[in-house]
């Protein structure tokens, strides 16, 4: 290595380095002095999983590598005491430098205890686990020992209590990976935790391992189970702003019950009511609140898979399988169009290990009930400045307007778009208002139309990240969903009439997501994060076009923040709607993160997307995706954001600027709107990706 060091001022200075790389060391054999026999044992028996091997190129990582495999071999095969201090290499190198094939020996010795002044060295050996206590514990203030009066033996466990025991014995045992009669391992240690862990029903748990003294090579387990509070309460309040409400209260409450039927379920009730004022409602009595919503879930935890016929230990215990079954209802009043929304849920989740969870819900049912169909066009007042538009030119009938001659609401909303459709005015169905008529109708019909839905879905997530702290990490999901084919066909063998259950065609279609997002730590506190969704939602049969709570929109603070949530597409449609929505969506966001002055940080990014109606019933060229020629129309937005991290969450501010607009004519949709006045400044909470 050669460095030449150049002045450049008073205090600074180039340092330039000249780096000639010396021949690559490769390792030519590798030989073993092994203490213990088991150990020797183990170390053949997984000798083919070695990292190091011959003729591979000397690199410090790969022993390091090696050392921490043989380290998690060994203690997941008996060894209870094994220290990676244990395990040295010893590497003889040709002093003169002339031969780059290195011997390496491993060596493993035994531990060494003092005894007195002497050192006296006892061989590593496979202990087994002899005994397995289980002790539920619960602060009572007697000591340890006395304090547990019942004592309950199952299977190869021993379960003391205080009292008698408030679970049934096989929830406890089926968690315990730990078994008697076998080689002590970390791993079946670490699931026990994770599984405990996970039920919510007992505090961080505590495992001890201690020699038997009446037995060679034996250990003896020590489980000790702390459980929560049975019931658990808890109330929230907020106070909100929004485009429908002036002001609005949110008053909420939770009930937990842990343990409900003896097997670590957990029951809990949540409730949440919200008075809000408004003035554009006429309230009788001058009353100052007239807003109000109401909504009610129970949900059932159980940690196994439950359904009629199927094994109980379908998906062992050691993946940490769970039921849910949920019951939710919500009331709307003087909200929109006063919704009423009703959903049951039957699903499973299970993690097959600590990078990758499963989740299916068997059942996933929803009915939606519009109740004041006639407040849609004082909701969607874009729909009904259209509509008031074209009947200053055609409307005839003086009664269907107020006296400044714009529509009344619904009445006379509703008698033009009938007069119209029916070719009772000027307009001619070939007409460009007469077809916008046509298109403000449908948009009403599939709004104010009551939903069922009864489908299932598949759903897989890959994570890598190891902690928060991480940043070097993928996520991946994959998602797909089927509704309608088994209610239908339910309906098709008792032949009722065109599908319709109260009135209403349970809606069909399949769906498929795909996210993805990856970060790069570039040190420093600096990070390049990248982030990619792609969904397609296609119905079918009973139905013609998606329910509105299933379809997709763009923009907002957690995707393409040049643009308003609802405000981008579909298509190269300038968003004509309040609400725009569509059946097919593609996002991508490229983000750079970086640190400011302590807590504050920073952030440049470049969001990308759009949303297009795909084979449904909706014939605007501009808003429907037909070929790749369309991929034209992803609206791209670049900005700045200020992020300030308060350890448990981060409080950002993106602002997000128009940088390609596909609204706009080709050929002036780049850097068109991108300047203050059309900038979209966006609050969030915690990263969007």
């Amino acid at each position: 290595v050669f460095s030449q060091i150049t002045p450049t001022s008073r205090d600074k200075a180039r340092i330039k380095y000249q780096i000639t790389p010396g021949k690559k060391f490769l390792i030519d054999s590798i030989s073993t002095v092994i203490a213990s026999k088991d150990i020797q044992s183990l170390y053949d028996q997984f000798v083919k999983e070695k990292i190091i091997k011959e003729t591979d190129p000397f690199e410090v990582q790969a022993f390091e590598a090696e050392r921490e495999r043989l380290f998690i071999v060994f203690r997941n095969n008996g060894i209870f005491n094994f220290q990676q201090s244990s395990i040295n290499f010893t590497a003889a190198i040709d002093s003169t430098g002339l031969d780059v094939k290195i011997p390496i020996r491993i060596e493993i010795d035994n531990p060494q205890e003092r005894i007195g002044d002497t050192l006296v060295e006892t061989p590593y050996a496979i202990q087994t686990v002899k005994q397995i206590d289980v002790f539920i514990n619960d602060n009572s203030p007697l000591t340890f020992s006395e304090s547990f009066t019942d004592t309950l033996a199952y299977n190869s466990f021993t379960l003391y209590s205080k009292g008698p025991l408030k679970y049934r014995p096989k929830t406890i045992v089926e968690g315990i990976s730990i078994q008697k009669d076998q080689p002590y391992s970390d791993q079946d240690r670490n699931l026990t935790y994770r599984y405990f862990t996970n039920l919510k029903n007992f505090k961080y748990p505590t495992i001890s391992f201690t020699p038997m003294e009446e037995e060679e090579n034996a250990l003896k387990a020590a489980l000790i189970l702390t459980p929560r509070e049975r019931f658990s309460l808890g109330f929230d309040l907020d106070f909100s702003h929004s485009n429908i409400q002036d002001f609005g209260i949110g008053l909420g409450g939770g009930l937990g019950i842990r343990n409900v039927f003896r097997g670590t379920e957990l029951l809990e009730f949540n409730v949440k009511s919200t008075l809000g004022a408004s003035r554009d409602i006429a309230q009788p009595g001058d009353q100052f609140f007239n807003l109000f919503e109401l909504g009610a879930d129970l949900k059932l935890s159980l940690p196994r898979i439950a359904f009629p016929f199927l094994d109980s230990n379908l998906i062992p215990t050691t993946m940490i399988p769970k039921t849910e079954i949920i019951l939710g209802s919500s009331l709307q009043e003087n909200i929109g169009l006063d919704k009423q929304f009703f959903k049951t849920t039957y699903q499973f989740d299970w993690q097959p290990n600590t990078k990758k969870r499963i989740q299916l819900k068997v059942i996933d049912l929803e009915f939606v009930n519009n109740r004041k169909l006639s407040n849609y066009f004082n909701v969607y007042k874009n729909s009904y400045d259209r509509l008031n538009g074209i009947a200053q030119s055609y409307n005839t009938n003086s009664e269907w307007v107020d006296n400044q001659n714009n529509l009344t609401v619904p009445e006379g909303a509703f008698q033009f778009i009938n007069a119209v459709l029916n070719e009772n005015t000027q307009l001619q169905s070939t007409d460009d208002d007469f077809k916008t008529v046509n298109t403000v109708k449908e948009r009403q019909d599939r709004l104010t139309a009551n939903n069922l839905i009864l489908g299932s879905s598949l759903s897989v997530n890959w994570n890598n990240q190891e902690s928060i702290f991480d940043e070097n990490f993928y996520q991946l999901r994959g998602k797909v969903v089927w509704a309608g084919n088994l209610i239908n066909k339910i309906l098709d063998q008792l032949n009722t009439n065109q599908n319709l259950i109260g009135g209403v065609a349970p809606s069909q279609y399949v769906k498929a997501e795909m996210d993805y997002i990856k970060h790069w730590p570039l040190g420093k506190e600096r990070v390049i994060a990248f982030h990619t969704f792609t969904g397609v939602a296609l119905p079918y049969g009973n139905s013609s076009n998606m329910p509105f709570s299933r379809s997709y929109f763009s923009g907002g603070a957690n995707d393409n923040r040049a643009w308003k949530a609802y405000k981008l597409g579909p298509g190269s449609s300038n968003n004509i709607n309040e609400f725009n929505e569509a059946n097919f969506k593609i996002a991508l966001n490229l983000e750079y993160r970086f640190p400011l002055a302590g807590p504050l940080k920073g952030g440049v990014f470049i969001d990308a997307g759009n949303i297009w109606n795909l084979w449904d019933d909706v014939e605007d060229p501009a808003m429907k995706f037909d070929s790749w020629k369309d991929f034209e129309e992803i609206a791209i937005g670049t900005g700045v954001g200020l992020r300030y991290d308060f350890d448990f969450f981060v409080f950002r501010l993106d602002t997000g600027f128009k940088t390609y607009n596909p609204a706009l004519t080709i050929g002036n949709r780049w850097w068109q709107d991108f300047n203050l006045k059309n900038a979209v400044l966006n609050i969030g909470i915690n990263y969007p990706f």
